[in-house]
């Protein structure tokens, strides 16, 4: 579920082009209010969150990042920090040896518009990234939610009569009440054990009839490719569970499992794990992070909001998103995430 849009942005589509209002002098004052903030040694690391980058907008989700926004954070980020791959800042962080403004870029959950639109902009802006891939919905597969999505949004005008499952009737002859279907839906079925939420989608899809795209999500080739370009390849279990919801064994398995199989697929180790959702003591505890030092990890990233103020624990590195409209903001956020306590996204 950590997916689910949270890295959406805010602002209207009518606004004055992002590129328009960035500056040199906005950037260059945002590189020295880094410098100030993140010295390094073991201070200061910032560690950006993404899911998805879209080719082009999506009605339903028009807050979601596409590739021209994506281009426009690359852009600020380059400039305003020393972006380093995120094994790196781990190794960096625990000999208290980062150099200044150090910053890292991540993305979970393994979805294909990763390798097809993100890494040609990263490449083009000369940075690096770390993609933490659930290895269970790779070549065809889709996570719960966005079968939920799709769905509604190949649903024909009408509704969705879903009260025989409990789950009431949805109106969907409107984006705004596809938007609000969606959201009601997923509301209902989250909390759902995983193995009953997983039926009681394919019930809802199999009631409406409709399929569903195969291709949302990275096939093994895409993932190689990621690693063959320099892209780092961290673990994010097998099907994404909150791994506080399940029993230890399991989550273990989880997690060993979803590592190995990225292993084989790129043919070195993984040294880098994300816990899915990643709400410190909420998603998962601390019996989990005792797990993913036993398997190996060097370091793990959460989804606590902020940054690193202080010697930090690699092992529960906290991330966070850059929304901001316009750079100075935007550089003001950054500031914000560390002076601040990490607190959940």
């Amino acid at each position: 579920m950590d997916n689910l849009h949270s890295t959406a942005r805010v602002g209207g589509f009518n606004e004055e082009p992002d590129h328009a209002r960035d500056s040199d002098l906005s950037l260059m004052l945002g590189k020295m209010m880094m410098r100030v903030l993140s010295p390094g040694g073991k201070r200061g690391l910032s560690i950006f969150i993404y899911h998805r980058v879209l080719q082009h907008k999506d009605p339903l989700f028009p807050g979601e990042v596409d590739s021209a926004e994506f281009d426009r954070d690359l852009r600020r980020i380059g400039a305003m920090f020393n972006v380093i791959p995120l094994i790196d800042a781990v190794r960096h962080s625990a000999a208290g040896t980062l150099p200044s403004r150090a910053a890292c870029i991540t993305f979970d959950d393994g979805y294909a518009d990763n390798a097809e639109v993100a890494l040609p902009v990263l490449q083009r802006r000369h940075l690096p990234a770390t993609f933490f891939i659930a290895t269970g919905f790779l070549n065809g597969g889709r996570m719960w939610n966005d079968s939920v999505i799709e769905m509604v949004r190949r649903a024909p005008d009408g509704a969705l009569n879903f009260s025989v499952f409990g789950l009431g009737v949805h109106p969907v002859s409107s984006v705004a009440q596809r938007q609000a279907t969606i959201m009601a839906l997923i509301g209902q079925l989250k909390y759902l054990p995983m193995g009953e939420r997983l039926t009681m989608v394919n019930r809802l899809v199999d009631a409406v009839g409709i399929a569903l795209p195969k291709n949302l999500m990275m096939t093994t080739s895409q993932v190689l490719q990621l690693h063959l370009s320099g892209m780092g390849i961290g673990a994010h279990t097998v099907n994404h569970p909150i791994l506080a919801s399940i029993e230890l064994d399991a989550a273990r398995a989880e997690i060993a499992q979803g590592k190995q199989a990225l292993e084989e697929m790129i043919g070195e180790p993984v040294r880098l794990f994300a816990y899915p959702n990643g709400k410190p003591d909420s998603d998962y505890r601390a019996e989990h992070v005792a797990l993913v030092k036993e398997l190996g990890f060097e370091g793990a990233v959460s989804t606590a909001w902020g940054a690193c103020k202080g010697a930090p624990d690699v092992h529960q590195l906290p991330r966070f998103s850059p929304w901001d409209r316009t750079p100075m903001r935007f550089a003001v956020r950054m500031a914000r995430n560390i002076l601040k306590p990490a607190t959940f996204a």
